[in-house]
């Protein structure tokens, strides 16, 4: 007999963390107000993690749960909503036993007997389109393939066997102007280990590049970035234990004696050519954006002076103090001798989920788009002016939330910054979504269309939008416009 499914009584799973635990479809979503812009056709894909069954723990986070996709699909003036489990591993093994497996986060010591062989991957982070093809992300595992007409699940993939790792990022970067993908993985031999690697895929899928190395300690590496002939990998001090693992604790714990170290990999050399440099101990989850000047490389990235993830512990157990993340750039001389770093803050209002105009990745940029929250409650989606240093925000109403912001040019050629906002709106009061379509020159204006959903988007990490003609041909037909 299989046991009644229950959810622990914690905070996490309350409210608007209450687990959906559905698969949905509505075919038009009702116009609020507004209209959408014209000739706007292609689909946002997002991804997110839901709960199928409890883990039968109390120390759940919300970085944990199955992978879910979720598909905008925007099309003859209308917007479809669908979302679906990715059907891993792990997802398809809880689903024949009819309750949860699997314990604590990226553990795979205190999981049940009956899956200790299965893989861990849940694919809930981001949605990736290369060469026609769109995946699903968790940087424990490898990609899963994804239809991107129906959502259906494929499959496991591991590139027609390019990928040698056991893992894969979650923050792949697709180049829209040359169609590369670049990525990376980290602890790419198993729990613990040393070893990272680079790849660069071109636009029919083969492999341009492979750089292996090692790492200074078994680090988190969540997210990275490129710019022209490098690429920027920090390693902040959330470090992996084997032993503290196999006994049943945490995966990362925080190391504050521990330095932060940045490799600048050269983007198609070999790993005798990285640079490295390292500076006090500092996290971060995500980067805006990189690019050259000169002999010295500039990273912009949410930063913390401290432990970006808090429910990580330190060794001896001790929890750390929540640290804002601000805004931060992190300056690396390719022609000094010395390997510190210098660090900037850029904005003044905390900010997280930072992105670009994604034409721009790896190369000079004026304009960045973050979700921004004040100290006093205040902020929502932000476009910060690089050149001008003025944040311009777009707050939802008071109570209620927004997630990551995608950015869609007006056309394939304008002028950078040039284009909409895309933007999933949490109506918490009323326990559903919204999807807000802002005009990136005029965020403060509010939405240039509102779309409802009746029901309730409960997190979606990351996406990325996908146009008409690059479903159809698999290939990004875009250009770098003229300066607004």
């Amino acid at each position: 007999m299989v046991e009644p499914v229950r959810f622990p009584e914690i905070e996490l799973y309350t409210g608007w963390g209450e687990p959906m635990r559905t698969e949905s479809e509505i075919r038009g979503l009702e116009l609020i107000s507004g209209a959408i812009p014209d000739g706007l056709e292609g689909a946002l894909y997002r991804v997110g993690a839901d709960r199928q069954y409890a883990s039968g723990r109390t120390d759940d986070i919300f970085i944990d749960g199955e992978g879910q996709i979720h598909m905008f699909r925007f099309k003859d003036n209308q917007v479809d909503y669908v979302v679906k489990w990715v059907e891993t591993d792990r997802y398809k093994h809880q689903k024949a036993a009819r309750r949860g497996l699997f314990g604590r986060y990226r553990n795979r010591y205190t999981v049940d007997p009956s899956v200790k062989d299965v893989h861990l991957g849940t694919a809930n982070t981001t949605a990736m389109f290369h060469a026609g093809h769109l995946y699903a992300l968790k940087e424990d595992d490898l990609p899963y393939e994804v239809d991107p007409d129906t959502l259906e699940t494929l499959g496991r993939v591991d590139f027609d066997g390019l990928i040698k790792a056991e893992t894969f990022t979650a923050h792949p970067k697709v180049d829209p102007i040359t169609n590369e993908l670049l990525a990376f993985a980290y602890q790419a031999k198993g729990d613990a280990s040393l070893d990272f690697a680079f790849y660069v895929f071109g636009p029919d899928r083969q492999l341009v590049n492979e750089v292996w190395f090692k790492m200074p300690y078994a680090a988190c590496v969540h997210d990275f970035a490129i710019a022209d002939e490098w690429i920027v990998v920090p390693f902040f001090p959330l470090i992996t234990d084997l032993d503290v693992v196999k006994a049943g604790g945490p995966y990362y714990q925080w190391h504050p004696e521990e330095n932060v170290h940045v490799a600048l990999v050269p983007r198609y050399g070999k790993a005798e050519d990285i640079r490295w440099f390292k500076g006090p101990a500092g996290s971060a989850g995500h980067m805006m954006n990189a690019h050259r000047e000169g002999s010295k490389i500039h990273l912009d990235v949410c930063y913390y002076d401290g432990n970006c993830f808090p429910f990580f512990t330190t060794p001896q157990g001790e929890e750390t103090a929540p640290v804002p993340p601000f805004l931060t750039r992190m300056t690396f001389d390719l022609a000094s001798n010395e390997d510190g770093f210098e660090t900037k803050r850029l904005l003044g209002m905390p900010c997280e989920m930072p992105r670009t105009d994604d034409r721009y990745l790896g190369r000079p940029y004026r304009y960045g788009y973050v979700i921004a929250r004040g100290l006093d409650g205040s902020g929502g989606i932000g476009r910060f002016d690089h050149q001008t240093g003025a944040l311009e925000l777009w707050n939802p109403g008071p109570g209620d939330g927004v997630q990551e912001p995608q950015f869609i040019p007006r056309r394939p050629d304008a002028p950078e910054g040039d284009g909409w906002l895309l933007v999933p709106v949490s109506r918490v009061s009323q326990m559903r979504s919204d999807l807000a379509i802002l005009d990136a020159q005029n965020v403060a204006a509010g939405p240039v269309a509102l779309l409802k959903l009746p029901i309730r988007v409960r997190a979606t990490f990351h996406g990325t939008w996908v146009p008409e003609e690059t479903l159809q041909s698999g290939q990004y037909r875009v250009s770098l416009g003229a300066a607004a």
